[in-house]
């Protein structure tokens, strides 16, 4: 018999360990996480006394899978129109939090002794929090409904795209040991490129193919659709030097605003706890006993300071960020640790050999120690939070506490100058990224036009097609225009405003026309016009006449650009097919205190059963019922004499606070997965029909078997013949057997029935 590879029992051992130790620890009400790396450490290489994993390069695959998946999940439930609204906070807390430990960790290292570039990694690692364990805290602990959590997760997506920067300015470094400004804003420029590529281009087609497709979706076609479309976005990621894990948040995040999202993180969450496990206890099993030992008191020191600035820095960045107090901890308090990208960041500075090998096992030894306070450090926010609102003087406390207090109201927005030229500038962007994005589609296929068709009928071909596909965003930079009456405004308002928005207009036809030039006289290259040769000025003033003019003819094509209009609207609808989906939508200036939210109501609820009149919704939480999803049926403004049933999917408006008060009472679920019910008293039987029994030519529906003794029949055993589940007109006939399901009893007194004995009845 042919042997198994390594694999097969590496997987057994560990999931076996794994879920083992994760019972133990949910009996000791711990998070599973810490149960997982444990798994990890008692089969890793270092415990002899247990077997150990035996391919090593397999399983970190296996454990990079399940990054991807958790990180893929995290993205399903928090897209980037969260991020946008909370940009604002979540971008100066980072910030905060990054320039704090890149410093305490430099001058950290500096102090233990350790070497300039040593200290200079240490900082860098101690900056960048593990998305990882945060997000699988939050599932173990119920926490992302909480209302810090978004602003948690939209950290962690900035301090990814952070950790991507260090790991270019540390590269620059190693290599040729001083800064390089402008490679830094290379490295801005190129990500800001590809982020805005791949959230535009995906809105666009994503939804877009599961729209056309949603008829022949079954479970199984959605679920390889969705992981697919991840696994190619850790790939496009990985092909533009970027990490896996911020391919899947992209991808789940394009996903969540779609229809199947809610679908697609059911379907997903088994396969994410599946190798989310492997990953963890991957860690686990990167636990040296010896190196512990030798290092003990470094990896105290990196600890402890960490334990204590990394969450300071952050709810100090939360308050500069205007939130309130309570928030601030508790989000702030998340940040007790280090993950995946400090791994990285390691083996980075190890690959160039410029850090020494001793500082690789001190940072996963801190990773791991880490790793364990982190629930605990989460738990701690609240009582931490009551302290301090009993010893600090009641000025400060009001002081930090007033941007959470009281309700908020956003004023109308106000078009001026300043608002309308950001406006502009925003939009050219974005138009670039995606001409840009679409000139590489365009260069690509120009290869194989070359390929089939040869010189020199492959530039003028190229030349026509890229023109054709670039067209709309062209025009759409150079020519189109909102907000008529607000700019005509601006401009009678002062020459200087017209001036200035003269220039802009001006600036984008000429950069449509630049962008045109450069496109001909690529494809052209000399070919189509070969005895002018490339350097002649007349070669020159032909592309730039080609160019001019097709800027000029987009100018009276204004008319029939009608297909941008499409392609336009059609991203707006597939970004907000979701929210549009809702019996309506929160205006801008009430999004602040009233929110709707989707729950389906548990048979375990209180409320299952009841009449909306009959509930606490609006007494004790404040909040009402707009409608309510049953099967295919939709409830609009349900009325208070409506009744609601298990599985409703109900919508409620309120304020988010009473929404999360809400949310425990309405989905309940029990930790037990498993529920034990006491012993069944039904069974199945059997028994013949005799000859003087009164059952003989009686019709099933008149014996009275069903009505006084509980039995149903499923069979009757006739001449060695089987009738299955007979028909209520069926009538007994002597030496029938036959097969009924009762309760013991009952079953015993059809079975020993004796005319004698008992009274005659019309059974």
């Amino acid at each position: 018999m042919e042997s198994l590879p390594a694999l097969f029992s590496d997987l057994a051992l560990i999931l076996v360990t794994a879920g083992l130790t994760t019972v133990i620890f949910k009996w000791l009400k711990q998070p599973v996480v810490l149960g997982y790396i444990i798994a990890g450490f008692i089969i890793g290489p270092n415990f002899e006394w247990f077997p150990v994993v035996q391919d090593h390069t397999s399983v970190e695959t296996w454990s990079e899978i399940g990054m991807v998946f958790m990180l893929f999940g995290i993205g399903l439930e928090f897209s980037f129109k969260k991020l946008k609204k909370v940009g604002g906070t979540v971008g100066i807390t980072a910030l905060t939090e990054l320039v704090t430990m890149c410093v305490v960790g430099f001058l950290l290292g500096k102090t233990l002794g350790w070497s300039q570039m040593d200290s200079i990694f240490l900082g860098a690692m101690l900056s960048i929090s593990s998305t990882t364990i945060i997000a699988k805290a939050f599932d173990d602990m119920k926490l992302h409904r909480e209302k810090f959590s978004g602003n948690v997760i939209g950290e962690l997506v900035v301090e990814d795209l952070e950790a991507v920067l260090l790991m270019v300015i540390l590269s620059t470094l190693a290599v040729s040991q001083s800064f390089n400004g402008m490679e830094l804003v290379t490295s801005m420029l190129k990500l800001a490129f590809f982020l805005l590529v791949w959230f535009f281009g995906g809105i666009f087609l994503v939804p877009t193919v599961l729209k056309w497709s949603r008829k022949f979706m079954s479970e199984e076609t959605l679920t390889v659709f969705a992981v697919g479309l991840c696994f190619l976005m850790v790939v496009l990621a990985n092909l533009a030097g970027y990490s896996s894990a911020l391919g899947a948040f992209i991808m789940g995040s394009i996903l969540a605003e779609t229809l199947e999202a809610e679908a697609i993180h059911k379907l997903t969450t088994p396969i994410k706890n599946l190798f989310g496990a492997i990953f963890f206890v991957s860690v686990g099993m990167m636990v040296d006993p010896q190196i512990l030992v030798n290092y003990w008191w470094q990896i105290l020191i990196v600890t402890l300071v960490l334990l204590i600035f990394k969450p300071l820095s952050n709810v100090i960045g939360r308050l500069i960020a205007g939130l309130g107090l309570k928030q601030a901890m508790q989000g702030g308090f998340c940040f007790s640790q280090i993950g995946e990208f400090s791994f990285i960041i390691a083996t980075l500075g190890l690959n160039y050999g410029v850090i020494d090998e001793f500082l690789y096992p001190i940072i996963v030894s801190v990773s791991i120690i880490t790793t364990f306070i982190t629930p605990y450090a989460i738990k701690s926010a609240v009582p931490s939070y009551q302290w301090v609102t009993k010893h600090f003087p009641e000025g400060w406390l009001n002081h930090l506490e007033n941007s959470d207090s009281g309700i908020k109201v956003k004023s109308g927005k106000k078009v001026n100058m300043g608002s309308f030229l950001a406006r502009q500038f925003k939009n050219i962007v974005i138009y670039l990224a995606i001409i840009i994005a679409v000139v590489f589609i365009a260069f690509f296929a120009s290869s194989f036009i070359m390929k089939y068709v040869g010189q020199p009928w492959s530039g003028a071909i190229s030349t026509a097609l890229s023109l054709v596909l670039l067209s709309p965003f062209l025009w759409a930079m150079g020519f189109k225009h909102t907000l008529v009456k607000t700019t005509h405004k601006l401009m009678d308002a002062n020459k200087f405003n017209k001036t200035l928005i003269l220039i802009v207009f001006i600036l984008r036809f000429v950069i449509v026309g630049v962008i045109s030039y450069f496109v001909i006289r690529h494809f052209l290259n000399g070919f189509f016009w070969p005895r002018l040769g490339v350097g002649s000025p007349w070669y020159q003033l032909i592309n730039i006449g080609f160019a001019l003019v097709f800027t000029v003819l987009l100018r009276v094509l204004s008319p029939a650009m009608k297909f941008y209009k499409r392609i336009e609207d059609r991203f707006t609808d597939n970004l907000n097919k979701r929210q549009s989906m809702q019996v309506f939508t929160i205006p801008e200036i009430l999004q602040e205190n009233c929110h709707l939210q989707k729950m389906t109501l548990s048979p375990d609820s209180d409320y299952s059963g009841k009449l909306i009149k009959d509930t606490d919704f609006r007494d004790n939480y404040n909040v009402s019922v707009v409608s309510v999803e049953r099967g295919k049926q939709l409830f609009e403004l349900p009325k208070s004499d409506f009744q609601l049933f298990p599985y409703d999917k109900i919508t409620f408006v309120g304020h988010e606070d009473h929404l999360r008060l809400l949310l425990s009472k309405v989905e309940v679920f029990d930790e037990q997965l498993i529920q034990e019910h006491e012993d069944s008293e039904v069974d199945l039987y059997k028994v013949e029909v005799r000859p003087q029994s009164p059952y003989v030519g009686v019709a099933l529906m008149d014996s009275g078997l069903a009505e006084k003794l509980d039995a149903m029949v499923i069979a009757i055993e006739r001449d060695g013949h089987f009738i299955l589940n007979p028909s209520a007109r069926i009538t007994f006939q002597p030496a029938d057997l036959v097969w009924f399901v009762a309760q013991k009893d009952k079953a015993e007194f059809l079975m020993n029935y004796n005319p004698d004995t008992i009274p005659n009845t019309q059974l």
